[in-house]
């Protein structure tokens, strides 16, 4: 591979111009609520540019070719799942999360449930979340060492920078108005780069003879059921991020919350496409390279210079701005959650230290877990993330965003905890090749339904006595 100079200012040009937003935007936060929030004025584009900047990340692009590097035409379920998702939170809980005017899912089950809920909803997705802010980092870490060089812990250094950069000051109004300018550079470089790779497959004497088995083709791949798992994860696991309802605590009604919603998910679906097309070119012409090498490489090699330099900073700023979202996310459950909600820290000023610095840790933390795992697959930690977020808060949500008091408080939390463990011990401890989603909203289904009888016989004998 070549690094050219034309290459070199492409790619840093693109990368001022991006930076130089997210710091623009720092000069309107001045206090936590406008760092998480951006002041709860944002538009449409704000709120679909700050969810739709987060999914396109290094899953969405480097991830997703290189699962299609490996197995085809199903690598593209992480994309086409998350623009469902995002179709459900928009259409069936943007409104009411939206209309409560708070700022964390833990505060709304708080609501529901009491306060416990605070503090137990912030760790279980917190720990979710930082999965995925692994998988980004995996693909920051190889992107940076394939271009310059670096050592894995060098890239890993430089990774930290780059997203402090991004997010550390300009926080919901810089991940917004960034995310924005790095779709458009992802689908204008991505789409370029897919386009080229679809029809140079087409060129092919036999796709039959470069891709014998019909798998390379399906959706679905070698395993159905597994497939139809990694979808319910994504669907799930994105209606219970606080990343993504945070835009929509952010949205300026509820209104803009739908539609900003619903555009990202049209944004994000045919993301994975380009990707899967390239990815599968690169396993006709190169064989031998490393999986998640396999984008970087094609716009190295296959793409005119100017365009590839764009296009590598367009990685490079998708890996960074969904590590960024995703930590600003899990900053402000435990700004609000922990620190305010049971700590009681209160001084504005206070909060958004504690936001930035929650960052930062978090971000280190999960670089280390990225260098300890760097042979490992993108796609396979965000579906362990999702199912893991989604294991023991999707239905507790649920209940309480469409049947309000329904579930009663010790169950819910009792149902959350529970199933939460299931999920973690059957993944981790028991190695159960069962998706962990499947036991934990099992588990939590099962305590959610003994809940509902013990209330309901309760009831019943107190009626009767």
């Amino acid at each position: 591979m070549n690094f050219s100079l034309v290459h070199l200012i492409g790619f840093l040009a693109t990368l001022m111009i991006v930076f130089a937003i997210g710091i623009y935007s720092a000069r309107r936060v001045k206090s936590a609520e406008s760092f998480s929030l951006g002041g709860r004025s944002a538009g449409a584009a704000i709120v679909s540019g700050t969810i739709a900047g987060t999914i396109i990340g290094g899953a969405a692009t480097i991830g997703t070719t290189q699962l299609a590097y490996s197995a085809g035409l199903s690598a593209w379920w992480f994309t086409l799942g998350s623009g469902i998702g995002f179709l459900v939170m928009g259409i069936f809980y943007a409104s009411p999360l939206r209309n409560t005017g708070l700022e964390t899912i833990s505060q709304y089950l708080v609501l529901n449930y009491g306060r416990p809920m605070g503090p137990l909803t912030s760790v279980i997705s917190s720990v979710g979340i930082f999965f995925s802010i692994v998988a980004s980092s995996l693909s920051g870490i190889h992107l940076l060492a394939t271009l310059f060089g670096f050592a894995s812990w060098q890239a890993a250094v430089v990774t930290v920078f780059l997203v402090a950069a991004y997010v550390f000051w300009g926080g919901m109004q810089g991940t917004g108005l960034s995310g924005l300018m790095k779709v458009a550079i992802i689908y204008v470089t991505l789409f370029s780069a897919g386009w080229y790779a679809f029809q140079s497959l087409q060129q092919l004497p036999s796709l039959e003879t470069a891709f014998p088995s019909s798998t390379w083709f399906s959706l679905f791949g070698a395993d159905v059921w597994g497939g139809l798992g990694n979808v319910f994860s994504l669907v799930v696991g994105i209606v219970c991020t606080q990343t993504y309802i945070q835009a929509i605590f952010a949205a300026r009604d509820s209104q803009t919350a739908l539609i900003g919603t619903c555009t990202a998910a049209v944004i994000t679906i045919p993301v994975g496409l380009p990707s899967v097309a390239v990815g599968m070119f690169m396993r006709v012409n190169y064989p031998d390279i490393l999986p998640i090498d396999a984008l970087p490489m094609y716009m190295l090699n296959h793409m005119p210079a100017w365009l590839g330099g764009i296009g590598l900073a367009g990685l490079l700023i998708s890996v960074v701005g969904s590590i960024a979202g995703l930590l600003l996310g899990i900053a402000t459950m435990v700004a609000r959650d922990i620190f305010h909600g049971v700590f009681g820290v209160s001084d504005s000023r206070n909060l958004l230290w504690i936001n930035r610095t929650t960052i930062v840790m978090v971000a280190f933390c999960a670089m280390l877990t990225a260098l300890a795992n760097l042979q490992s697959f993108v796609l396979s930690w965000n579906y362990l993330s999702m199912a893991l977020r989604g294991a023991g808060v999707f239905l507790p949500l649920t209940l309480a965003v469409f049947l309000p008091g329904v579930l009663k408080k010790k169950w819910a939390i009792s149902s959350m905890v529970l199933s939460t463990l299931f999920a973690i011990t059957g993944y981790s401890l028991l190695a159960l090749s069962v998706n962990p989603l499947y036991t934990g909203m099992a588990a939590s289904l099962l305590i959610i339904l003994l809940g509902s009888c013990f209330s309901w016989f309760t009831q019943r004998k107190h009626a009767l006595d």
